[in-house]
Formats: C-alpha cells, sequence, structure tokens
C-alpha cells in the first residue's frame, strides 16, 4: 500500500521523501506500511525512529515481529523515536529487544533496588548473597563490558516503562529513584570488579580486609538521579588488620578501580563519570578517607555549602555498616549547620554565584543553572530544609519532591506554593530526561533549533496530557514554569525570617519554657509569665495553625521586641491571630512576605491607635504584605463605594454607620501605609483629607435624603473646607474645619431655605459626631467644627451666598479674609461651589495690605499666642502654637500670601508646603530661611501625628515620657534610642524656625 504525503504529516515526519525512501527499503519488506506509520506517530521523532528501525533489523531481525504486534509496536516504536543511544545500544546487543516483548503499564512500575544490585553483581560473576565483600569472577576490559552490557538492559527497561507511562509527571520521582537504584547498583558491581584486579597487587587477604563504603551524593543520594549524571560520591575506608597507610593505598586502589570499570574506554562505552569532588579538600584531599578523619575535618575545616551537600548524603554501595556509620556521623553536623554564622547568606551568595558563572550564550536555554530552573527549586527546598530541620524531623528527607511535601505539610511552604513549586520542578525534570534520552549524553540545554525543540514537544505531548505539539508552545509552557520559579524562589528563598530563625538556638526555635522565659527578659518583656501564657495559647495543640505559629514565634518575638512596648505588642498578636481564627492567608502571608510580619510586630508594639483598629478589622492585615493594597483610595474611589451602598435605600442610621465604617478603614489603611513608608507626609495629609471629603460628602447625602423626604427641597447646599482640611494638610482625628454656604432656588421662601440648610447642617454635624448604636468600636470620630465662619461661633451657622458677598464687602475683618487663604470646596451643590469660590478669589488674592492690616494681623498672632497656649505648656515644646511650630510658620505664610499672591500666581495656594516653596522661587523670602520654615513645619506636623498614632491620645505637645517620645521617634524614622535626639532635632529646628518667622513676620512692611 502506498502512504500518501498527508499521512506521513499527520505522522509527525520531517523528510518525506527520505521516509517514503525508507518505507520501501527491503529490510521493510512484508511490513504493513500504513499500520507502521500509524505506530510511529507515537514516536517523538518519527524520522528518527524509522531511521533507527532499519538499521536495527539487519541485527536484530525480531524487531519486525514487535513492530507488527499492534501491543508492543507503539512502545517499542516510541523508543526508537526518543533515543539514538538506546537503539545503537540494541544494535550492539539484539538480545535486548526481550525487554519489548511485555508492553509498558501505564502507570510506571518500579523495580526494587536489590533486584538490580543482584542483576548486576551476577553480571560480573559475583554472587549477590555471599559474604560480604562480593568478589567478580571477570575483571578488566571484559568486566568492564559486561557490568556495562547489563546496566544498559537494565536501563532499556526503565526507559521503555517511562516512555510508556500515561503521566511523565506522576511518574518521575520513581524514575528517579529506579535510575539512582541502578547506579547504586552498577558501582556495587564495579567494586567487585575492582576487588578482584586489586588482588592481583596486593595480597587477597590485605584486599579483603578493607572496608569500604560508597556514599552517594547530590542526586544519586537523594534517590532523583538524572539519566545521564555525574554520580556524585565519597569514599570512607576502615581496616581492623593493615596498618593507616596500608589500608589507605588499598582503599585507594579500590576507588580508582571503581572508576575504571563504570568509566575506562571499552569495547562498550562508558556509563557516566564516578565524580569524587565532594570529598573533603575535593581535588587535593585524598580519595579516600577513614570515618575519624571525615569527622574531624567536617568538626573543623569544612565550608557551609559542604553540609547542605551532605543533606543528600546516602550509603549506596560497599560495607553498609560503615556506611550506616557515616550517615550517623555527619547527620548532627548537617541539622546543625544553620547555626553557623552568616549560614543563609552564603547559601543565598552560592545560588548567586552559580547562576553568575553560567556562560551567556547558555542563558537562555538552562533548565537547570538559569534563573527559574531546577537549582531555583533545589536551593529554596534545602534551605528552608537546613533552617528547620534541626528542631522537625519531619524534613529531614533527600529527595526534593518529598522534601516539598514535607516542607508543606509541616506549613513551612503553602499548600498551594508548595503544589506549584512540585509540579514545575516534575516539569522541568521531565524535560532534562528527555533531552537527555536521545543521545545519553550529560546536558541540561533546551534546544537550539526549532526541531530539537518541536521533537521534545511531542515527547512530552502524550504523557503530560497538554497539548504541546509545536516548539511554541513548548516554549510558552517553558516560560511560564520559569516565571513561576524565580516569583517563589525569590519570595521563600530570601524570606528575612529564614536569616533570623537561623540565628536562634535549638531551644529558642522550640519554645522550651525556660529558653523561652530566658529569652523574653533579655529581649526587653517586662512580664515574661504574660508573655509565655500568650505564647502557650497561641502555639498549643496539633492543627495547623499551632503549628504555623511555633514556627513563627521564635523570629516575630524578636521583631515585636524591638518596638517600644513588647508586652502589648505581643498581647495584641495573640487578640489579632485569635479573631483571624483559621483564616488560610493571615499566617502564610506572615511566613511568605518580606515584609509583611516584620511591620506588624513593630506597629503592633509601636502603636496603641493601630492595634485598637486592627483588633476590630483584622482582615486588614492583609493590606501588609502588597504595598498595591496599602495604597490610600483616592476621592473618586472612596466616593464610589459610598455611592453604590447609597443606593441601597438603607435608613439614615445604616447608610451613616456603613459610611463611617469606610472611613475608619481607610484611616487604618492610611495609617499602615504610613508606618510602612509606603507613602510620605504629604500623601498622608491629602489621604486623610480625600478619605473625609468622602465621608462628609456622603453624610450630607443622607442628612438631605432624610430632610427632603418630610419637606421640599429649597435651595442648593455647599460644604466649604476651611484651616488645614482645606490645605489637604490635616493629620490623624483632625476636626474638619468647614462653613456652610446656602442658595434658595428662584421662587422659594429664603427664610424657609435658610432654615432648612440649617436642619441640614445640624445633622450634618450629628451624624458624624454622635456616637453610633451599636457602637463603632475604635472609631476615630470626626468633629464638624465651623469657628472659622464670620463672626466666628457668634455668627449663623449658615448664610447664603449673598450674605457672605455682603458680610466680606462690608463688615469682615483681616483674620476671616486670612481664613479665606484655606477655603476649599468639600461637598455639595458644585455650581455654589463655582459661584462661591468666584467671589471669594479677589478676597484673598486682591486686596491690597496696608499698614493698618499688617499690624491687626500681627496683634491677633500676638494674641493667639497668649491666650489660646494652654497654662502651664511650654511655648517650646508646644507643636501647634509653639514658638517656631506649626501656628508660625503657618502665619508667616499666610502673611506672603495676602500681600504677594497679587503679583506671583503660584502662591494661590490652599496647602502650606507649596506656598513655601513658592515664596522662595518668587524670592520673598530667601531659600535657606525658607528651608528651615519647611523643615520645622514638617517635623511638627510628624511628631504632632506619630503622638496619637503611638498613644492613641491627641495631643500638641512634645512627649515628656521617655516610653512616649521613644515612640514617637521611631514612627518618625529614628533609630531605636534616638529619642533625646528628636527631641533636639525638634527644639533647634522650631528656634531656628522662629528666628525666621520673627525675622518677616514682625520685620515686614507694607
Amino acid at each position: 500500500m502506498q502512504i500518501s504525503t498527508r499521512q506521513l504529516i499527520s505522522a509527525g515526519f520531517d523528510d518525506l521523501e527520505r521516509a517514503k525512501r525508507f518505507l520501501g527499503d527491503k529490510e521493510l519488506a512484508g511490513v504493513d506500511h500504513a499500520a507502521l506509520v500509524g505506530h510511529l506517530a507515537h514516536a517523538a521523532d518519527p524520522d528518527q525512529a524509522l531511521l533507527s528501525l532499519i538499521r536495527l533489523v539487519p541485527h536484530a531481525p525480531a524487531a519486525l515481529e514487535l513492530v507488527a504486534d499492534p501491543r508492543t509496536a507503539p512502545g517499542f516504536l516510541r523508543l526508537l523515536g526518543a533515543s539514538g543511544a538506546m537503539a545503537n545500544f540494541m544494535i550492539r546487543e539484539p538480545g535486548c529487544l526481550e525487554v519489548f516483548r511485555t508492553p509498558a503499564p501505564e502507570r510506571m512500575a518500579g523495580r526494587e533496588a536489590m533486584e538490580l544490585r543482584a542483576q548486576l553483581l551476577r553480571a560480573v560473576g559475583a554472587d549477590p548473597a555471599s559474604a560480604i565483600p562480593p568478589v567478580a569472577g571477570v575483571s578488566g576490559e571484559e568486566g568492564y563490558r559486561v557490568l556495562r552490557v547489563a546496566y544498559r538492559r537494565a536501563l532499556l527497561s526503565l526507559v521503555h516503562r517511562d516512555l510508556g507511562a500515561a503521566d511523565a509527571l506522576e511518574a518521575m520521582p520513581e524514575v528517579g529513584r529506579e535510575l539512582a537504584d541502578l547506579a547504586a547498583a552498577a558501582i556495587e558491581g564495579a567494586l567487585a570488579i575492582s576487588r578482584a584486579e586489586a588482588a592481583a597487587r596486593f595480597s587477597v587477604e590485605d584486599v579483603a580486609d578493607v572496608r569500604l563504603a560508597v556514599i552517594g551524593m547530590g542526586k544519586c543520594g537523594a534517590h532523583e538521579l538524572n539519566y545521564v549524571s555525574d554520580v556524585d560520591v565519597i569514599y570512607v575506608h576502615s581496616s581492623e588488620r593493615l596498618d593507616e597507610e596500608l589500608a589507605h593505598t588499598v582503599a585507594t586502589e579500590l576507588a580508582s578501580g571503581i572508576s575504571r570499570a563504570i568509566d575506562a574506554s571499552g569495547t562498550e562505552p562508558g556509563l557516566w563519570e564516578v565524580d569524587a569532588n565532594l570529598r573533603p579538600e575535593g581535588k587535593d584531599g585524598a580519595l579516600s578517607r577513614t570515618l575519624e578523619s571525615h569527622a574531624a575535618y567536617y568538626g573543623r575545616w569544612a565550608a557551609s555549602w559542604e553540609f547542605q551537600a551532605l543533606l543528600k548524603a546516602r550509603a549506596i554501595a560497599g560495607d553498609a555498616e560503615l556506611g550506616a556509620a557515616y550517615e550517623a556521623m555527619v547527620a548532627p553536623l548537617v541539622w546543625g549547620a544553620s547555626e553557623r554564622d552568616g549560614f543563609v547568606e552564603s547559601v543565598q551568595r552560592m545560588r548567586r554565584r552559580v547562576t553568575a558563572n553560567i556562560k551567556p550564550a547558555e542563558l537562555a536555554h538552562q533548565i537547570k543553572l538559569g534563573p527559574g530552573g531546577l537549582r531555583d527549586v533545589e536551593f529554596t527546598v534545602q534551605l528552608l530544609q537546613l533552617v528547620h530541620g534541626r528542631v522537625d524531623e519531619t524534613l529531614r528527607v533527600r529527595s526534593t519532591t518529598g522534601a516539598i511535601a514535607a516542607l508543606s505539610l509541616a506549613g513551612y511552604i503553602g499548600r498551594d506554593d508548595a503544589r506549584k513549586f512540585d509540579s514545575s520542578y516534575r516539569f522541568l525534570r521531565v524535560l532534562e530526561h528527555r533531552i537527555q534520552l536521545v543521545n545519553l549524553r550529560r546536558t541540561h540545554l533546551m534546544p537550539h533549533k526549532e526541531s530539537g525543540q518541536r521533537v521534545l514537544a511531542r515527547a512530552l505531548r502524550s504523557t503530560l496530557g497538554i497539548e504541546l505539539s509545536t516548539a511554541a508552545a513548548l516554549l510558552e509552557r517553558w516560560g511560564e514554569t520559569k516565571k513561576l520559579v524565580r516569583l517563589l524562589h525569590e519570595r521563600i528563598f530570601y524570606r528575612p525570617l529564614l536569616s533570623n530563625a537561623a540565628n536562634l538556638s535549638a531551644d529558642e526555635v522550640r519554645l522550651s519554657p525556660e529558653a523561652a522565659q530566658s529569652r523574653l527578659r533579655a529581649l526587653g518583656y517586662v512580664d515574661p509569665k504574660a508573655a509565655m501564657r500568650h505564647i502557650e495559647a497561641l502555639t498549643g495543640g496539633v492543627r495547623r495553625r499551632a503549628a504555623l505559629q511555633r514556627q513563627l514565634l521564635p523570629v516575630l518575638l524578636g521583631w515585636i521586641a524591638e518596638g517600644v512596648d513588647p508586652d502589648a505588642g505581643l498581647l495584641g498578636f495573640r487578640r489579632l491571630s485569635e479573631s483571624l481564627g483559621e483564616s488560610h492567608w493571615y499566617l502564610g502571608m506572615l511566613r511568605d512576605s518580606n515584609a509583611a510580619a516584620e511591620r506588624l510586630c513593630k506597629m503592633l508594639s509601636n502603636s496603641r491607635f493601630i492595634t485598637d483598629l486592627l483588633e476590630v478589622s483584622p482582615e486588614s492585615t492583609a493590606w501588609l504584605g502588597s504595598k498595591k493594597l496599602l495604597q490610600p483610595l483616592g476621592y473618586e474611589a472612596l466616593w464610589g463605594e459610598i455611592s453604590s451602598k447609597l443606593k441601597r435605600n438603607l435608613g439614615p442610621d445604616q447608610a451613616i454607620r456603613l459610611i463611617r465604617v469606610i472611613r475608619r478603614r481607610e484611616i487604618l489603611r492610611i495609617a499602615l501605609a504610613d508606618g510602612a513608608a509606603v507613602i510620605d507626609q504629604d500623601e498622608v495629609g491629602k489621604a486623610l483629607t480625600d478619605n473625609d471629603r468622602a465621608a462628609v460628602r456622603g453624610a450630607l447625602e443622607v442628612a438631605q435624603r432624610t430632610e427632603f423626604e418630610t419637606t421640599a427641597q429649597l435651595g442648593e447646599f455647599l460644604v466649604v473646607a476651611m484651616g488645614r482640611q482645606g490645605g489637604h494638610e490635616i493629620g490623624y482625628c483632625s476636626d474638619a474645619d468647614v462653613m456652610f454656604v446656602q442658595r434658595a432656588f428662584a421662587g422659594s421662601d429664603t427664610q424657609a431655605a435658610q432654615e432648612q440648610a440649617l436642619r441640614i447642617a445640624t445633622a450634618l454635624g450629628s451624624l458624624l459626631g454622635k456616637p453610633m448604636v451599636p457602637a463603632i468600636q475604635a472609631e476615630p470620630r470626626l468633629e464638624i467644627d465651623a469657628a472659622l465662619r464670620p463672626e466666628g461661633k457668634s455668627g449663623p451657622l449658615v448664610r447664603s451666598l449673598a450674605a457672605y458677598e455682603e458680610y466680606y464687602r462690608r463688615w469682615s475683618q483681616i483674620w476671616e479674609q486670612q481664613a479665606l487663604l484655606r477655603a476649599t470646596p468639600m461637598a455639595g451643590s458644585e455650581e455654589l461651589a463655582a459661584d462661591f469660590m468666584e467671589m471669594v478669589g479677589p478676597l484673598r488674592y486682591e486686596q491690597a495690605m496696608g499698614v493698618e492690616q499688617v499690624r491687626e494681623i500681627r496683634r491677633i498672632k500676638a494674641r493667639v499666642e497668649a491666650e489660646r497656649l494652654p497654662r502651664g505648656a511650654e511655648p517650646e515644646r508646644h507643636l501647634k502654637l509653639g514658638r517656631g511650630s506649626l501656628s508660625d510658620v503657618e502665619w508667616l505664610v499666610q502673611l506672603m500670601q495676602m500681600s504677594h499672591a497679587k503679583d506671583h500666581p503660584a502662591l494661590r495656594t490652599t496647602s502650606t508646603r507649596p506656598a513655601l516653596a513658592a515664596i522662595a522661587e518668587a524670592g520673598i523670602i530667601p531659600a535657606e530661611d525658607v528651608a528651615l520654615l519647611d523643615h520645622a513645619w514638617s517635623l511638627a506636623t510628624r511628631i504632632r501625628s506619630a503622638g496619637l498614632i503611638c498613644t492613641g491620645r491627641v495631643s500638641d505637645v512634645l512627649p515628656n515620657s521617655w516610653r512616649d517620645m521613644e515612640a514617637v521617634a521611631r514612627w518618625c524614622g529614628y533609630a531605636p534610642g534616638e529619642a533625646s535626639v528628636m527631641e533636639d532635632d525638634y527644639l533647634k529646628a522650631t528656634r531656628r524656625a522662629r528666628q525666621v518667622f520673627e525675622r518677616y513676620f514682625y520685620g515686614f512692611e507694607d
């Protein structure tokens, strides 16, 4: 039957003409070509499979029987298309085709280690059941050949089963285990040959007296070997009768003989390199040492990386008793290694060096060493094991997949992260296996050519259950895997918790009562017994939450202690943890986030205000793990949320409650962002202002809706922000300085409109300021303050626009004109807002300042200093009204604005710092003097906000108590113990600012 071009293309052939020519070859006479092409479609590389079949048939006619049988043909041809090297082996050893008589099971079934050992020992003429050590019956070239052939026969069986597995990712660990056991069996056979050879140089008795154990390292020791890989080993020997020098000479000969049997040139090619460079002192060290010599080296001279390597150490061949003794000797060293100074950092540096040493031409093709490759997974897993495994024995496993499972089960890696890490690692290993199978060569590079990538994609297609039929699809999947692995690696491998945990003693990590209380006292906890009760409440039990707390608390206790009040911080942490209960994200975030845990600990022990708010809104803790979530919502976003809730037709009490909950939530977000240094001081003021503006607008809508349910709307209403509210520079829990403006509709009764506006203004203040039922815990209430209206508290609460215009034209005083400098529409009618701002514009910026007006401003300022400063308050320490503080800077700025804004439009701003910048730019006050004013104003603002954040109390005075001063200093960015430095900085800054203030405020003439 003639095979069409379409059939060949469908089967995956690239060279169609050659395929047709091969199908017509005499070796395939009598073969059903259609059936053969159909079976070849199972091969990753049908061209290679057909070529190998043509080459194989003259040497092994039985191949045609395998091709003719529909049960055996797919598996046989799949192997021929996956590995040209295996095809070459079958040409050399035709009898091994018997492997394919049994179809491979869909689920990978591995062979036992003892079965493989026995098979390879028998191949070299050694009795597996004989007394240890077994000695080969053949040696030299013939011994090497039969050992290698036996190895490759067993390997062929494994490849057949691996390629036939329905799920390559599931089969991968079992494949790696069997490859490691097969390598161990080969070394056992090589040692038997080596003993036979050594007996020709030394006496049989001397050779038999030397006990040699072969310790598998790396992937072989971990039971996760590649198809082609160096097998890393360490040799250890002992002798009861021989002197030390002779025993060492014999052991060295035995070890060298193993390498010759495995990899020396011969009629049957070598298997792989036996690499002993991980031994003490590397290439410069003795090839084999006694157990005592190993112990002495590791106890005195070993580097940190050597203990990381020993994590995989496993006796694989030779004297089992001696091998077990070696494992027992190194185990305490491995699991205590993380306590060495700088251990975590040294492992991290090593990983960076591995990446840096990759050849630039290979970097984009590296599956193993490059970013997002196998090494990222392995280093991450090993570091976690070494840090936490010293007290958690469940982590003491050698294989990477087994370690990932153990780390997940114990909570050191989140379940989702573990699942992603595991599946990514398996995918990368399967890629590596399929690439190495082609030529049975040690490589970790993605094929450069598209044809090679396409073959690799086909090799994965049938076993991964996903469509990877093209090179592009393969590269896309690989790229996604690399990104995911790199993301997980950077997030977990560089966890600050790892370095901190490694610096603790084992007793401290275990939180044993004696060690914990001693450490708590040393850290500065005032009541260690109470702290222990909190710890016991958090860590008691066997649930995953308790296990995670036991991991976290040894480190968190230190971070909490870095705050001013560790006892309060730990209590806050306990309450927060109990509130969040079984929330899956909370402890995982603290474990995984580079910043969240430290941020939370320091805020809990430094800020009573934040602690109280977190206790009633514990879910907000999630923001600490993301700079994006910490970013304050802008006014438009806040108003959009509030307006959507108001559309639900809620009653007034329900509606205002929701508005106030949103405001409280956003104050907490702003405070957390402030404490985490995600936003600066100016952004804090703007965010708080936007938050208040949205709340006032929402409350106004509730008040108007309630009013208009019983009375028709008679006019427009406007809330104007004044003072620091208008300047977008308020602090936490600042009052809202406002004025109320109304304008009656045409045809409405003006008196009735005025009375309606008064009711709305009164309701607005009540809605925002009165206690809620049920109470909103820890709510920073917003007080409406209309004292800056014309005539102050003695004037009408609400005026019409016309009344304002007449008042300012006929009777306004200079302080009222000054107050308008900060006027900004806040909520209400946009048309009325535009008309009001048009009316006040000339009043604030275009009025001429005469000598009498300047004198009046000075007089009022002096009166404020004399009358409003609290009795007994030290002027140097008052943040708002003290010398050189907020009031001085703001009054000077406002005087400059009223005097020069007419000629300098840049001065027409409601905010202090932009006005200062404009004053300097215009040359009104020298830039160096403006810088002093700006620094004093900024520091006073920061300290004033910090006072509330840290103590939970509103205060305008620089703290006197050490604890409060220290907490405020830390919030302001000073280092621990620098409370007095902050105090000195503030007093110095305000003293200099006062000098500038007096020079220009009292020396100013029009």
